[in-house]
């Protein structure tokens, strides 16, 4: 198979045998890429010059004849549960999150159990060892290589088939094709050897786990087309400093992309955490600014504490913090309570923290943390087992959220009996409502 690279302008599609630093076409910088073109394509998805002449022939959608498809089991029921079932053969997934979260720590504890080959850019074969070791996982099923090179990965992923399960690359921006000239992270090289383990695990019927970098912004390293190549897209988050992770899916082409796993980082590993509302909440006490709300994540309820805390300021311009929770929303709650409420909270810094370390974004927290504004405002508490659910609107009014039957029935499975929620759910039992007119 000859072939040739060019270098190809991703904004524009402008074509160049060498690189540059501005597209001549469009005028963007730093946007042109080197790209493999192949003159005789040997992808599992090419097709030769007799069938591109003939084409295809389109058929009816119901006469199209599917296998059911036998998903791989980790033995993890979290991460089973975010991939819909579990993994599927022949599925590429991209792994991404901040360093240290977690990711080889995972993909390490995957590969002991499905057993599989190990390729690792980063760390010698020997730290990998002591790694699992510690964490002390069952070594027999690993395979493990360290190496960089795309065409020696192949090689070796290929000679070893039989006793493979799984195939995980850690990490992708490590990575380099002896196709290519740029250096291994580059944006070609990246999407190059991407597109080669992709072709690999069709054609191989082996899934793949790619393990990639994110951004200081969050997002994930390389082109934002690595993420259209791969079958799934998982992110891994969670505070540093704190043993919480959760593991949702921005994409998945085999299941739902609304699951979540909850995990906790320890010393053996990342442990599951079957119930994260006892976790989340802790030993969270019946206090002025306290208020416990429901949120989703996912379609899974789970309970959190909101906290807040009002105090006189002593500069003109007060301050308005909030740790796990959006600080322009927290800005126009503030002024709903102060427009509808008439309280003085313009000499006041008002600091709100979501308990845990988990982030809300999701406007059902609302009402929980007015109503923690407000207790802490008053230096009141609210009644014991109380939970608060449902948006805030600009006018004043409570509004209802998707999910609250669930959000109530979880509430109820940890002994909260005494709900806030908005007027249209005042027919469900034990529960009170507090308008803000």
């Amino acid at each position: 198979m000859r072939s040739r690279s060019d270098f190809i302008c991703q904004q524009c599609g402008y074509k160049s045998p060498s690189f540059l630093g501005k597209c001549p076409n469009c005028g963007a910088w730093n946007s042109l890429v080197e790209t493999v073109e192949r003159k005789e394509s040997a992808s599992l998805w090419g097709k030769n010059k007799r069938v591109k002449k003939e084409g295809n022939k389109a058929i009816e959608l119901s006469k199209v004849a599917t296998a059911k498809v036998e998903r791989i089991s980790s033995r993890m029921k979290e991460f089973d549960q975010v991939l819909g079932g579990g993994i599927v053969p022949g599925s590429l997934i991209l792994l991404a999150g901040d360093p240290g979260i977690g990711k080889s720590t995972l993909t390490l504890q995957l590969i002991s159990t499905i057993g599989g080959l190990y390729v690792s850019g980063e760390e010698s074969a020997e730290q990998v060892k002591l790694r699992a070791k510690r964490m002390k996982l069952p070594t027999g099923k690993i395979y493990i290589l360290p190496e960089t090179n795309m065409e020696t990965i192949l090689a070796q992923a290929k000679e070893n088939r039989g006793k493979l399960s799984l195939l995980i690359i850690d990490s992708i921006q490590t990575l380099w094709s002896e196709e290519l000239t740029g250096t291994p992270g580059a944006v070609g090289q990246v999407r190059e050897c991407t597109l080669k383990l992709l072709e690999f695990a069709k054609r191989e019927h082996l899934p793949v786990i790619l393990i990639g970098h994110v951004t200081k912004e969050g997002t994930i390293a390389g082109p934002k087309v690595l993420e259209h190549i791969v079958d799934t897209v998982l992110y891994l988050e969670g505070e540093r400093y704190q043993s919480l992770r959760l593991l949702h899916t921005t994409k998945n082409r085999f299941g739902p992309v609304d699951e979540v796993g909850v995990f906790s980082l320890e010393d053996t590993g990342m442990m599951e955490v079957a119930n994260p509302s006892k976790l989340f909440l802790g030993e969270s006490k019946n206090a002025a600014g306290s208020v416990v709300i429901a949120t989703l994540e996912g379609t899974r309820p789970i309970l959190v504490e909101v906290q807040a805390l009002t105090v006189a300021t002593q500069i003109p311009i007060p301050r308005r913090i909030g740790n796990g929770i959006n600080v322009n929303r927290l800005q126009m709650l503030l002024a709903i309570l102060q427009k509808h409420l008439h309280l003085p909270l313009g000499s006041f810094d008002v600091f709100v923290n979501v308990a845990s370390g988990i982030k809300i974004f999701e406007p059902a927290g609302d009402l929980g943390i007015c109503l923690a504004i407000i207790s802490s405002f008053k230096n009141k508490a609210l009644p014991s087992k109380t939970v608060a659910i449902g948006e805030v609107g600009l006018l004043g009014e409570t509004r209802t959220v998707i999910g609250i039957e669930r959000r109530i029935k979880e509430a109820k499975k940890l002994g909260f009996n005494n709900f806030v929620t908005p007027k249209e759910f005042s027919s469900i039992s034990q529960v009170s409502r507090m308008p803000f007119r």
